[in-house]
Protein backbone atom coordinates (compact mmCIF):
# COMPACT_ATOMS: atom_id res chain seq x y z
CA UNK A 1 0.00 0.00 0.00
CA UNK A 2 1.43 3.32 -1.06
CA UNK A 3 1.88 5.95 1.62
CA UNK A 4 1.54 9.61 0.66
CA UNK A 5 4.48 11.75 1.64
CA UNK A 6 3.84 14.27 4.42
CA UNK A 7 3.07 17.85 3.49
CA UNK A 8 6.14 20.06 3.85
CA UNK A 9 6.10 22.44 6.81
CA UNK A 10 5.53 26.09 6.09
CA UNK A 11 8.43 28.51 6.51
CA UNK A 12 6.21 30.88 8.54
CA UNK A 13 3.58 30.76 11.25
CA UNK A 14 0.10 31.41 9.89
CA UNK A 15 -3.37 31.72 11.40
CA UNK A 16 -5.50 28.63 10.86
CA UNK A 17 -8.64 30.72 10.47
CA UNK A 18 -8.98 33.63 8.05
CA UNK A 19 -10.21 36.00 10.74
CA UNK A 20 -9.07 35.98 14.36
CA UNK A 21 -10.80 38.25 16.83
CA UNK A 22 -9.16 38.83 20.20
CA UNK A 23 -11.33 39.93 23.12
CA UNK A 24 -9.46 41.67 25.94
CA UNK A 25 -11.45 40.79 29.04
CA UNK A 26 -9.15 42.85 31.25
CA UNK A 27 -10.06 45.95 29.23
CA UNK A 28 -13.73 45.03 29.43
CA UNK A 29 -13.47 45.01 33.22
CA UNK A 30 -11.63 48.33 33.24
CA UNK A 31 -14.36 49.91 31.12
CA UNK A 32 -16.99 48.62 33.54
CA UNK A 33 -15.11 50.00 36.52
CA UNK A 34 -14.82 53.39 34.82
CA UNK A 35 -18.62 53.42 34.50
CA UNK A 36 -18.99 52.24 38.10
CA UNK A 37 -16.95 55.19 39.34
CA UNK A 38 -18.78 57.67 37.11
CA UNK A 39 -22.32 56.94 38.32
CA UNK A 40 -23.52 57.20 41.90
CA UNK A 41 -22.54 54.35 44.20
CA UNK A 42 -26.26 53.82 44.89
CA UNK A 43 -27.05 53.39 41.18
CA UNK A 44 -27.15 49.77 40.04
CA UNK A 45 -25.64 48.67 36.72
CA UNK A 46 -27.21 46.31 34.21
CA UNK A 47 -24.63 45.46 31.50
CA UNK A 48 -26.31 44.93 28.14
CA UNK A 49 -24.94 41.81 26.44
CA UNK A 50 -27.53 41.25 23.73
CA UNK A 51 -26.43 40.31 20.18
CA UNK A 52 -23.81 38.01 21.71
CA UNK A 53 -22.42 40.96 23.66
CA UNK A 54 -22.21 43.08 20.53
CA UNK A 55 -20.12 40.38 18.86
CA UNK A 56 -17.77 39.92 21.83
CA UNK A 57 -19.32 36.68 23.13
CA UNK A 58 -22.08 36.88 25.73
CA UNK A 59 -20.97 33.95 27.87
CA UNK A 60 -17.31 34.98 28.39
CA UNK A 61 -18.34 38.60 28.86
CA UNK A 62 -20.93 37.64 31.47
CA UNK A 63 -18.45 35.37 33.24
CA UNK A 64 -15.92 38.21 33.38
CA UNK A 65 -18.40 40.78 34.72
CA UNK A 66 -20.58 38.69 37.01
CA UNK A 67 -18.44 39.27 40.10
CA UNK A 68 -18.10 43.05 39.60
CA UNK A 69 -21.03 44.39 41.61
CA UNK A 70 -23.58 44.19 38.80
CA UNK A 71 -27.35 43.94 39.19
CA UNK A 72 -27.69 41.41 36.39
CA UNK A 73 -27.55 41.30 32.60
CA UNK A 74 -29.82 42.65 29.89
CA UNK A 75 -30.44 40.61 26.73
CA UNK A 76 -32.87 40.90 23.85
CA UNK A 77 -34.34 37.41 23.58
CA UNK A 78 -35.31 34.39 25.61
CA UNK A 79 -32.81 32.21 23.76
CA UNK A 80 -30.00 34.57 24.80
CA UNK A 81 -31.11 34.30 28.41
CA UNK A 82 -31.30 30.50 28.30
CA UNK A 83 -27.77 30.28 26.92
CA UNK A 84 -26.47 32.29 29.87
CA UNK A 85 -28.34 30.10 32.35
CA UNK A 86 -26.98 26.96 30.69
CA UNK A 87 -23.49 28.36 31.30
CA UNK A 88 -24.26 28.86 35.00
CA UNK A 89 -24.81 32.62 35.06
CA UNK A 90 -26.78 33.08 38.28
CA UNK A 91 -27.55 36.81 38.37
CA UNK A 92 -30.88 38.23 37.18
CA UNK A 93 -31.22 38.12 33.40
CA UNK A 94 -33.67 40.68 32.04
CA UNK A 95 -35.29 39.97 28.68
CA UNK A 96 -35.58 43.40 27.04
CA UNK A 97 -37.09 42.41 23.68
CA UNK A 98 -40.66 41.60 22.57
CA UNK A 99 -42.30 38.50 24.03
CA UNK A 100 -44.84 35.99 22.83
CA UNK A 101 -47.05 33.68 24.87
CA UNK A 102 -44.93 30.71 23.80
CA UNK A 103 -41.86 32.29 25.42
CA UNK A 104 -43.38 32.30 28.91
CA UNK A 105 -42.85 28.64 29.93
CA UNK A 106 -39.11 28.96 29.30
CA UNK A 107 -38.96 32.34 31.04
CA UNK A 108 -40.49 30.72 34.12
CA UNK A 109 -38.42 27.53 33.92
CA UNK A 110 -35.08 29.33 33.55
CA UNK A 111 -35.97 32.07 36.05
CA UNK A 112 -35.57 34.88 33.53
CA UNK A 113 -37.00 38.32 34.22
CA UNK A 114 -39.39 39.55 31.52
CA UNK A 115 -39.91 43.16 30.53
CA UNK A 116 -43.66 43.36 29.95
CA UNK A 117 -44.79 45.74 27.22
CA UNK A 118 -48.34 44.51 26.55
CA UNK A 119 -51.24 43.64 28.87
CA UNK A 120 -51.95 40.34 27.10
CA UNK A 121 -48.46 39.06 27.94
CA UNK A 122 -48.91 40.12 31.57
CA UNK A 123 -52.18 38.20 31.93
CA UNK A 124 -50.75 35.17 30.14
CA UNK A 125 -47.80 35.22 32.54
CA UNK A 126 -50.19 35.22 35.50
CA UNK A 127 -52.09 32.28 34.04
CA UNK A 128 -48.94 30.19 33.61
CA UNK A 129 -47.24 30.85 36.94
CA UNK A 130 -47.42 28.02 39.49
CA UNK A 131 -49.30 29.01 42.63
CA UNK A 132 -46.84 27.53 45.10
CA UNK A 133 -43.77 29.62 44.28
CA UNK A 134 -42.38 32.95 45.41
CA UNK A 135 -43.68 36.04 43.57
CA UNK A 136 -42.19 36.07 40.07
CA UNK A 137 -40.25 39.28 39.25
CA UNK A 138 -40.97 41.36 36.17
CA UNK A 139 -40.30 44.84 34.82
CA UNK A 140 -42.85 47.05 33.11
CA UNK A 141 -41.92 49.22 30.15
CA UNK A 142 -43.40 52.67 29.53
CA UNK A 143 -43.36 54.27 26.09
CA UNK A 144 -42.23 57.87 26.41
CA UNK A 145 -41.52 58.61 22.75
CA UNK A 146 -39.56 55.85 21.02
CA UNK A 147 -42.89 54.25 20.01
CA UNK A 148 -41.46 50.77 19.75
CA UNK A 149 -42.35 48.75 22.87
CA UNK A 150 -44.12 49.77 26.05
CA UNK A 151 -47.36 50.81 27.69
CA UNK A 152 -48.96 54.20 27.53
CA UNK A 153 -48.61 55.83 30.95
CA UNK A 154 -52.32 55.64 31.87
CA UNK A 155 -52.54 51.99 30.89
CA UNK A 156 -49.43 51.13 32.87
CA UNK A 157 -50.67 52.98 35.95
CA UNK A 158 -53.96 51.06 35.86
CA UNK A 159 -52.10 47.77 35.69
CA UNK A 160 -49.80 48.72 38.55
CA UNK A 161 -52.76 49.75 40.71
CA UNK A 162 -54.15 46.22 40.39
CA UNK A 163 -50.98 44.45 41.49
CA UNK A 164 -52.07 44.25 45.12
CA UNK A 165 -54.53 41.54 44.05
CA UNK A 166 -51.92 39.58 42.08
CA UNK A 167 -49.49 38.10 44.63
CA UNK A 168 -48.03 35.68 42.07
CA UNK A 169 -45.87 38.47 40.60
CA UNK A 170 -43.56 41.14 41.94
CA UNK A 171 -42.96 44.42 40.13
CA UNK A 172 -39.19 44.77 40.24
CA UNK A 173 -38.73 47.77 37.96
CA UNK A 174 -40.26 50.41 35.73
CA UNK A 175 -38.31 51.50 32.66
CA UNK A 176 -38.38 53.39 29.42
CA UNK A 177 -35.93 53.75 26.55
CA UNK A 178 -34.45 56.82 24.91
CA UNK A 179 -35.03 57.52 21.24
CA UNK A 180 -32.43 60.23 20.65
CA UNK A 181 -30.12 60.54 23.65
CA UNK A 182 -26.98 60.67 21.51
CA UNK A 183 -28.17 63.80 19.69
CA UNK A 184 -26.62 67.17 20.47
CA UNK A 185 -30.17 68.53 20.26
CA UNK A 186 -31.57 67.40 23.62
CA UNK A 187 -35.20 68.45 23.20
CA UNK A 188 -36.70 65.00 22.57
CA UNK A 189 -34.58 63.43 25.31
CA UNK A 190 -35.63 66.09 27.78
CA UNK A 191 -39.28 65.47 26.87
CA UNK A 192 -38.87 61.74 27.49
CA UNK A 193 -37.11 62.35 30.78
CA UNK A 194 -39.85 64.73 31.90
CA UNK A 195 -42.60 62.25 30.91
CA UNK A 196 -40.95 59.46 32.85
CA UNK A 197 -40.42 61.66 35.90
CA UNK A 198 -44.13 62.59 35.84
CA UNK A 199 -45.03 58.91 35.64
CA UNK A 200 -42.69 58.08 38.54
CA UNK A 201 -44.40 60.74 40.65
CA UNK A 202 -47.85 59.33 39.79
CA UNK A 203 -46.73 55.87 40.92
CA UNK A 204 -45.39 57.27 44.19
CA UNK A 205 -48.61 59.17 44.82
CA UNK A 206 -50.43 55.83 44.64
CA UNK A 207 -48.18 54.62 47.50
CA UNK A 208 -46.77 51.91 45.26
CA UNK A 209 -43.24 50.79 46.10
CA UNK A 210 -41.07 50.04 43.05
CA UNK A 211 -37.50 48.88 43.73
CA UNK A 212 -36.01 50.18 40.48
CA UNK A 213 -36.57 52.90 37.91
CA UNK A 214 -34.27 52.87 34.88
CA UNK A 215 -33.93 54.55 31.50
CA UNK A 216 -30.27 55.44 30.84
CA UNK A 217 -28.48 53.63 28.03
CA UNK A 218 -24.87 54.51 27.21
CA UNK A 219 -25.90 57.89 25.80
CA UNK A 220 -28.02 58.61 28.87
CA UNK A 221 -25.14 57.69 31.16
CA UNK A 222 -22.74 60.00 29.33
CA UNK A 223 -24.86 62.98 28.39
CA UNK A 224 -27.94 63.02 30.66
CA UNK A 225 -27.02 62.45 34.32
CA UNK A 226 -30.58 63.17 35.46
CA UNK A 227 -31.59 59.92 33.77
CA UNK A 228 -29.33 57.68 35.89
CA UNK A 229 -32.08 57.03 38.48
CA UNK A 230 -31.82 53.68 40.28
CA UNK A 231 -30.09 51.73 37.54
CA UNK A 232 -28.24 52.36 34.27
CA UNK A 233 -27.89 50.07 31.24
CA UNK A 234 -24.47 50.45 29.56
CA UNK A 235 -24.01 48.71 26.24
CA UNK A 236 -21.57 50.10 23.68
CA UNK A 237 -19.56 51.78 26.46
CA UNK A 238 -18.58 48.42 27.91
CA UNK A 239 -16.88 47.55 24.65
CA UNK A 240 -14.89 50.77 24.46
CA UNK A 241 -16.97 53.06 22.27
CA UNK A 242 -19.34 55.98 22.70
CA UNK A 243 -22.80 56.25 21.15
CA UNK A 244 -21.78 59.28 19.12
CA UNK A 245 -18.44 60.35 17.70
CA UNK A 246 -16.71 62.44 20.36
CA UNK A 247 -14.44 65.35 19.58
CA UNK A 248 -14.28 66.52 23.20
CA UNK A 249 -12.67 64.31 25.88
CA UNK A 250 -14.83 61.96 27.93
CA UNK A 251 -15.08 62.30 31.70
CA UNK A 252 -13.44 58.87 31.92
CA UNK A 253 -11.29 56.59 29.78
CA UNK A 254 -12.71 53.81 27.58
CA UNK A 255 -10.66 51.39 25.51
CA UNK A 256 -11.77 49.10 22.66
CA UNK A 257 -12.13 45.50 23.79
CA UNK A 258 -12.06 43.85 20.36
CA UNK A 259 -9.13 43.38 18.00
CA UNK A 260 -9.36 41.67 14.60
CA UNK A 261 -6.62 40.48 12.32
CA UNK A 262 -5.96 38.32 9.27
CA UNK A 263 -2.93 37.59 7.09
CA UNK A 264 -1.62 38.05 3.57
CA UNK A 265 -2.67 34.97 1.63
CA UNK A 266 -1.31 35.87 -1.82
CA UNK A 267 0.74 38.57 -3.53
CA UNK A 268 0.52 39.89 -7.09
CA UNK A 269 2.51 42.42 -9.10
CA UNK A 270 0.54 44.32 -11.74
CA UNK A 271 1.54 46.76 -14.46
CA UNK A 272 -0.14 50.17 -14.91
CA UNK A 273 -3.67 49.96 -16.31
CA UNK A 274 -4.48 46.44 -15.10
CA UNK A 275 -7.81 45.57 -13.49
CA UNK A 276 -8.19 44.45 -9.88
CA UNK A 277 -11.37 42.63 -8.81
CA UNK A 278 -14.93 42.32 -10.06
CA UNK A 279 -16.51 44.69 -12.59
CA UNK A 280 -13.18 46.38 -13.37
CA UNK A 281 -13.87 48.84 -10.58
CA UNK A 282 -10.19 49.52 -9.95
CA UNK A 283 -7.30 49.92 -12.40
CA UNK A 284 -3.71 50.40 -11.38
CA UNK A 285 -2.12 53.75 -12.20
CA UNK A 286 1.43 52.57 -11.51
CA UNK A 287 3.31 49.32 -11.19
CA UNK A 288 1.60 47.96 -8.11
CA UNK A 289 1.97 45.22 -5.55
CA UNK A 290 -1.38 43.78 -4.49
CA UNK A 291 -2.03 41.61 -1.43
CA UNK A 292 -5.02 39.27 -1.27
CA UNK A 293 -6.52 38.80 2.19
CA UNK A 294 -8.77 35.79 3.00
CA UNK A 295 -11.64 37.86 4.44
CA UNK A 296 -14.63 39.52 2.83
CA UNK A 297 -18.24 40.44 3.40
CA UNK A 298 -19.07 37.04 4.88
CA UNK A 299 -16.65 37.96 7.69
CA UNK A 300 -18.31 41.30 8.40
CA UNK A 301 -16.43 43.56 5.97
CA UNK A 302 -19.10 44.98 3.65
CA UNK A 303 -18.59 45.84 -0.01
CA UNK A 304 -19.11 49.47 0.96
CA UNK A 305 -15.54 49.55 2.29
CA UNK A 306 -14.24 49.34 -1.26
CA UNK A 307 -12.29 52.46 -2.10
CA UNK A 308 -12.77 54.00 1.34
CA UNK A 309 -11.24 51.78 3.98
CA UNK A 310 -7.76 50.51 4.70
CA UNK A 311 -5.97 47.88 6.77
CA UNK A 312 -2.67 48.04 8.62
CA UNK A 313 0.42 46.10 7.51
CA UNK A 314 3.71 46.77 9.29
CA UNK A 315 1.83 49.57 11.04
CA UNK A 316 1.14 51.39 7.76
CA UNK A 317 -2.21 51.92 5.99
CA UNK A 318 -2.83 49.68 2.98
CA UNK A 319 -5.87 50.87 0.99
CA UNK A 320 -8.66 48.43 0.12
CA UNK A 321 -9.00 48.30 -3.68
CA UNK A 322 -11.35 46.54 -6.07
CA UNK A 323 -14.71 45.22 -4.90
CA UNK A 324 -14.65 43.30 -1.65
CA UNK A 325 -15.57 39.68 -2.37
CA UNK A 326 -17.50 37.17 -0.30
CA UNK A 327 -14.35 35.76 1.29
CA UNK A 328 -11.48 37.84 -0.07
CA UNK A 329 -10.38 41.43 -0.38
CA UNK A 330 -7.47 43.10 -2.14
CA UNK A 331 -5.25 45.80 -0.70
CA UNK A 332 -2.51 47.92 -2.26
CA UNK A 333 0.84 47.14 -0.61
CA UNK A 334 3.04 49.01 -3.09
CA UNK A 335 4.23 51.34 -0.33
CA UNK A 336 4.78 48.53 2.19
CA UNK A 337 8.37 47.31 2.55
CA UNK A 338 8.75 43.69 1.41
CA UNK A 339 5.35 42.28 2.42
CA UNK A 340 5.30 38.50 2.75
CA UNK A 341 2.72 35.75 2.53
CA UNK A 342 1.49 34.89 6.01
CA UNK A 343 2.29 38.33 7.39
CA UNK A 344 -0.11 39.74 9.97
CA UNK A 345 -2.72 42.24 8.80
CA UNK A 346 -4.54 44.34 11.38
CA UNK A 347 -8.18 44.91 10.50
CA UNK A 348 -9.36 46.34 13.82
CA UNK A 349 -6.91 47.49 16.47
CA UNK A 350 -3.49 49.02 16.86
CA UNK A 351 -0.37 48.10 14.93
CA UNK A 352 2.72 50.22 15.32
CA UNK A 353 1.76 53.85 15.74
CA UNK A 354 -1.53 53.55 13.86
CA UNK A 355 -4.90 52.20 14.90
CA UNK A 356 -8.17 51.27 13.18
CA UNK A 357 -11.28 51.48 15.34
CA UNK A 358 -14.91 50.54 14.89
CA UNK A 359 -15.57 54.28 14.76
CA UNK A 360 -13.28 54.48 11.71
CA UNK A 361 -15.31 51.77 10.00
CA UNK A 362 -18.51 53.55 10.96
CA UNK A 363 -17.23 56.69 9.24
CA UNK A 364 -16.21 54.78 6.10
CA UNK A 365 -19.58 53.02 5.89
CA UNK A 366 -21.86 55.81 7.16
CA UNK A 367 -23.11 53.65 10.02
CA UNK A 368 -22.46 53.19 13.76
CA UNK A 369 -19.82 51.21 15.71
CA UNK A 370 -22.53 48.86 17.04
CA UNK A 371 -23.08 47.41 13.56
CA UNK A 372 -19.35 47.03 12.93
CA UNK A 373 -18.67 45.14 16.15
CA UNK A 374 -21.65 42.82 15.70
CA UNK A 375 -20.70 42.14 12.08
CA UNK A 376 -17.03 41.36 12.67
CA UNK A 377 -17.26 39.67 16.06
CA UNK A 378 -20.22 37.54 15.10
CA UNK A 379 -18.44 35.88 12.19
CA UNK A 380 -15.04 35.18 13.70
CA UNK A 381 -13.04 32.68 15.64
CA UNK A 382 -12.70 34.54 18.94
CA UNK A 383 -9.88 34.20 21.40
CA UNK A 384 -10.09 35.56 24.94
CA UNK A 385 -7.21 37.09 26.76
CA UNK A 386 -7.13 36.45 30.51
CA UNK A 387 -9.59 38.46 32.57
CA UNK A 388 -7.27 38.71 35.57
Amino acid sequence: MAVSPPFPSLPFTVQLTPLTVSIHLDILKKNFLEIRQFVSSSTKILPIIKADAYGHGAVPVAQALESLNIFGFGVASVSEGIRLREHHIQTPIIIMGPLLRDHLPEIIHYDLTPVISHPDIFHQLLAQLPSNKQPFPFHLKIDTGLHRLGFEAKEALALIQGLSSTPAVSLQGLLTHFADADNLDTRLTNQQLEQFQVFMQQVREEKIQVPLYHMANSAGILFHPASHLGMVRPGIMLYGYTPRHQTEPLPFHLQPVMQAKTYIAHLRTLEPGEVVGYNALFRTRRRSHIAILPVGYTHGFPRGLTGTGHVLIQGKPAPIIGKICMDMMMVDVTDILNPTIGEEVMLLGKQGENEITAQDYAGWLNTIPYEILCGIGGKAHRTYLPSD
